[in-house]
């Protein structure tokens, strides 16, 4: 039987881990406009434990190697808690339970283009309690504010969500969208994705598939030096650790949550 103290027992073991928050949502509760439906991926799914993980201040460093190591250090975190999440409701509850990553690996069909998650997580922490939308697109944390990742395990517990945030905790400043270089944010309620990853991931496949176009309609010469290029270097890279932002802009400037 699915009680109030199975909650607390699962949320304490949670940030035990060093979690920075946790919230429930029973998938009844959950709703993604883009993403597949909960039933399509997990049939005997019936809630989600959805974590919250603050993101570090390297995020505002100016090299983009410390940046994105930042973001690779946390994202191994995640993966850890993931498993030992999955694994305690799995022993706990004797039941089946699934992870779902903050990002790859994701659905790369020529349909979703690595760009709709099997689950979407920012609809996830909205169910579970964890923030509400701002106008970056995000979900601001009410404690952490927008610096935040979110990732979830689906399992077999007939959880009740947790309440929902009420109430708008964007104060509209608008400084985001003045941010993004890319002005992903134009429209409001919308974040044209192509035109953040163009900027977000420049060396991601994208990036990739334009220079080995112009390295086949190049000459043998200008392709030994193409080589030698930081172009070619980054895009190697960027193929070792998996995406590679270089933008973290809608964090960084948001004013909501930057306490440590």
């Amino acid at each position: 039987m699915v009680t109030e103290d199975t909650k607390k027992k699962i949320r304490q073991y949670v940030l035990d881990l060093g979690v920075d928050d946790v919230g429930f949502a029973n998938v009844n509760d959950y709703s993604s406009p883009r993403s597949p439906k909960i039933e399509s991926i997990f049939p005997q799914a019936r809630s989600m434990v959805v974590m919250a993980f603050k993101e570090p201040s390297n995020c505002e460093s100016s090299s983009s190697a410390i940046a994105m190591g930042g973001r690779l250090d946390l994202m191994e975190f995640t993966r850890s808690c993931n498993y030992k999440v999955t694994r305690f409701l799995e022993k706990e509850f004797h039941i089946k339970s699934m992870s779902v990553p903050v990002s790859y690996p994701l659905d790369m069909s020529s349909k979703t283009g690595g760009l709709i998650g099997e689950v979407s997580l920012r609809h996830a922490a909205l169910a579970a309690g964890l923030g509400a939308f701002g106008r970056h697109n995000l979900i601001i944390h009410p404690r952490l504010g927008t610096r935040v990742i979110y990732s979830a395990i689906l399992n077999e517990l007939d959880l009740p969500s947790d309440p929902q945030v009420t109430g708008d905790l964007c104060i509209d400043c608008d400084i985001c969208v003045e941010s993004c270089p890319a002005g992903a944010l134009n429209e409001e309620g919308k974040t044209h994705l192509m035109k953040c990853l163009r900027n977000s991931q420049p060396h991601g496949l994208g990036g990739d598939i334009s220079f080995w176009r112009k390295f086949v309609d190049s000459t043998p010469e200008v392709q030994k030096k193409m080589f030698l290029t930081e172009e070619y270097m980054r895009n190697y890279q960027a193929q070792l650790i998996g995406f590679q932002y270089f933008c973290f802009n809608c964090y960084t400037s948001c004013p909501l949550g930057n306490d440590l």
